[in-house]
């Protein structure tokens, strides 16, 4: 029996066929959404109404946040032959697969991206007035995300 409101704090980032854990343990997931923009149509004679026309679908960016990883973690080599290479290499695009688990960990709820490649790579401030985890952001562009269950 599924949880009929799952909690968001339980998920799993899966790329591709990737074992290397490490990789795919992320503290935050977000940018899952996508939508229509419309484009406005004026009919000639026609007062009262203007047609609201469907555009191509459009998302955001996923952002993915967590502890700052070694460098020679696979996740990072990646974003490293993306970013840093300046289009001397071939971009690899990769598919992901985002899971919303319930507390016996099954999937409730999940999304695959596809096409996803790495457009920014941050980290946060340092700031020797606090007691945190150094956070690095993973900003993936992709070329469509689906919900599959």
């Amino acid at each position: 029996m599924t949880d009929p409101f799952p909690t968001a704090f339980h998920f799993n980032v899966t790329f591709g066929d990737e074992v290397d854990a490490q990789a795919c343990t992320f503290q935050e997931v977000s940018g899952l959404e996508s939508g229509l923009d419309v484009q406005s149509a004026v009919e000639g004679g026609e007062n009262r109404f203007v047609h609201q026309l469907p555009k191509p679908t459009k998302s955001t960016n996923l952002k993915l946040k967590r502890g700052v990883s070694p460098a020679n973690a696979s996740l990072i080599s990646w974003c490293k032959q993306v970013i840093e290479s300046d289009f001397s290499q071939r971009i690899e695009a990769k598919s992901l697969r985002v899971d919303l688990l319930d507390t016996k960990g099954r999937s409730q709820a999940s999304w695959t991206v596809t096409n996803a490649y790495p457009v920014k790579w941050s980290v946060g401030a340092f700031d020797a007035m606090k007691n945190e985890l150094a956070i690095e952001t993973i900003e993936l562009a992709y070329t469509t995300i689906k919900r599959s269950t």
